[in-house]
């Protein structure tokens, strides 16, 4: 069993919904960025998804794209990257999941990859521009090597697309609650039940809720619609990057512990 299945396995035993932030790796440098994994693993983080920053992401909003910018003038490269993880996972309980592009994969080869990906602790990968149709390579050199490479359906997917999505993806299935890219939103679609019901009929895999998720009602909201997990992101990027790195260290450690309780109630 992977490290990503064996913690919604361990969820699923004290009926309990996984909050899983996301933060941009070097932003505002890594040093703080490897702080930053600690502070979250302490403060209730189930899981915790790092975003590579890249020059052109499609799938991200302001925020994060402002973070992934910082970060890459600051010099911030998948290698370094990889070395701070290779240091900071021993220390963390929560399993890591990397939020990377297709294109430096590809730049590397599958194989290559994944052998360095996963000596340097990482348990999964979420890739928004992986096209399900492209994905089977990839999906079946990351099983063997216990990677959960988890897929993502969007709000618009058809229903045999779901379907497929579902089958495939593997760890969890990502439910992307709106149309568009990562930002915070004031409310969260209601559809997004519908969505969860209609994945639930298919398949029995974890179902994890992310795309515009700010604050502890919306997570809890999510979490009461039946989602396995809650994924948070621009609400983090923006905590930490204002201020000092102390400030918004202490600032994503309370609100990990607001989620959590939310989640928790």
């Amino acid at each position: 069993m992977t490290a990503i299945s064996d913690c919604f396995k361990t969820l699923a035993l004290s009926n309990s919904c996984a909050l899983i932030p996301f933060i941009t790796a070097g932003d505002p440098d890594l040093h703080t960025t490897a702080q930053a994994l600690q502070v979250l693993d302490q403060n209730g983080a189930s899981l915790i998804e790092l975003g590579v920053p890249y020059s052109d992401p499609l799938a991200d909003g302001p925020v994060i794209q402002a973070a992934a910018t910082r970060a890459l003038q600051k010099g911030t490269t998948l290698p370094s990257v990889l070395e701070m993880l290779e240091a900071t996972t021993p220390l963390l309980l929560a399993p890591i999941i990397l939020f990377t592009y297709y294109n430096p994969i590809l730049n590397r080869g599958v194989d290559n990859f994944l052998k360095i990906v996963k000596s340097s602790g990482v348990a999964g990968l979420v890739i928004p521009d992986l096209p399900l149709e492209e994905s089977a390579t990839l999906l079946e050199a990351a099983a063997a090597m216990e990677i959960d490479v988890t897929l993502l359906i969007a709000p618009t997917s058809s229903k045999q697309r779901i379907e497929a999505i579902a089958r495939a993806s593997q760890g969890f299935i990502y439910l992307v609650s709106v149309t568009g890219v990562t930002g915070v939103r004031t409310q969260i679609e209601t559809r997004v039940s519908d969505l969860i019901t209609q994945i639930r009929a298919v398949t029995d895999k974890p179902i994890g809720v992310g795309f515009g998720i700010s604050q502890p009602p919306q997570a809890r909201q999510v979490k009461d619609w039946g989602a396995s997990a809650v994924i948070v992101g621009s609400a983090y990027v923006k905590r930490l990057a204002e201020g000092t790195p102390q400030q918004g260290l202490q600032s994503i450690g309370e609100f990990t512990r607001s989620l959590k309780q939310a989640i928790s109630a």
